[in-house]
């Protein structure tokens, strides 16, 4: 394999397949109540890629159990509840440790990936999953997006690289583990831009990596400037490209835990329309890779700023 792909390293770490259950655990975010804006970011509306962001969600016993049937539960196999939609970092600590111990307590569970904002992880909230990430495992994912701050301002993200930085900097020797997400095609970056991310992610003390490619979609400010000619978005060659030039200067020992964004309800959608499947997506990544005879890390000559996890 060319890249460090997540099924990979589950398997290298529990010998067995590791699912992903994404729960709604009613949170959030900072950018929508007021705290800090109200519109969100210019590309986020929560239902269009994950499908139990609901306005009311099931219990979370129930939202795991529906999981696991829709997974096709198989002997042996362990699941990781997945807190996707919204900041689920962002509640008082006695609330998080409630549906976090919620969720560690469901059969096969062996640990959590926790979505969130890199500005919405205190010193109280570490402290709380490092007391977890000694007996499970523990993924947190912190939304940056882009390493550029004036690229943050842009997209509306309400916070700044530094505050990734130093959230990475509090969670070293703690055994959490982090990944950073990252959107490739954000208006206003070139290609440069772009790897200078990925450059500046693979000197952070992260493991982790979620590559995303931007999409246009309705309810967003970024479907209203789609629609006065102010963005354009990526071809499917386009991006091919673009993702392995990314993965060539990510370190190599960085879990790749995705390559690309979902739709998971294709009207909510408006570019780009590639008409081609996730499989498909990947798998000309891979032939390009191959083409190349290239690899993730090939082209990282860095350091670690921080290590640790």
């Amino acid at each position: 394999m060319r890249y460090f792909a997540l099924s990979t390293y589950f398997r290298q770490r529990f010998g067995c397949r590791v699912h992903k259950i994404p729960v709604h655990a009613g949170f959030t975010c900072p950018n929508r109540d007021g705290n800090i804006g109200r519109r969100g970011c210019i590309y986020c509306w929560n239902p269009s890629f994950s499908a139990v962001a609901e306005s009311e969600p099931a219990s979370l016993h129930e939202q795991i159990t529906k999981g696991k049937t829709r997974i096709k539960q198989k002997e042996g196999n362990k699941y990781l509840v997945y807190f996707q939609p919204f900041t689920n970092t962002y509640a008082p600590v006695k609330k998080l440790r409630s549906l976090y111990d919620q969720a560690l307590k469901e059969p096969d569970v062996v640990g959590l990936c926790i979505a969130t904002r890199p500005d919405c992880v205190p010193d109280e909230v570490l402290d709380l999953l490092e007391e977890y990430a000694g007996r499970w495992h523990i993924w947190l994912e912190l939304g940056l997006q882009s390493a550029h701050d004036r690229t943050l301002d842009l997209i509306n993200r309400g916070h700044r690289r530094d505050d990734f930085e130093d959230t990475v900097a509090r969670c070293q020797g703690r055994g959490i583990l982090l990944c950073a997400h990252v959107i490739l095609g954000l208006p206003g970056e070139s290609r440069e831009d772009m790897l200078e991310t990925a450059v500046f992610l693979s000197s952070q003390g992260i493991q982790g990596v979620k590559i995303h490619h931007l999409q246009v979609i309705e309810n967003t400010p970024l479907a209203e400037m789609y629609r006065r000619g102010e963005v354009k978005t990526l071809t499917f060659m386009e991006y091919v490209g673009l993702v392995c030039d990314f993965l060539e200067h990510l370190r190599s020992d960085l879990v790749i835990h995705r390559l690309m964004g979902d739709v998971l309800d294709s009207s909510y959608l408006i570019a780009p329309r590639w008409n081609v499947g996730k499989a498909q997506v990947i798998g000309a990544i891979e032939k390009e890779l191959d083409r190349r005879d290239s690899r993730q890390g090939s082209k990282w000559s860095g350091r670690v700023i921080s290590t640790g996890g």
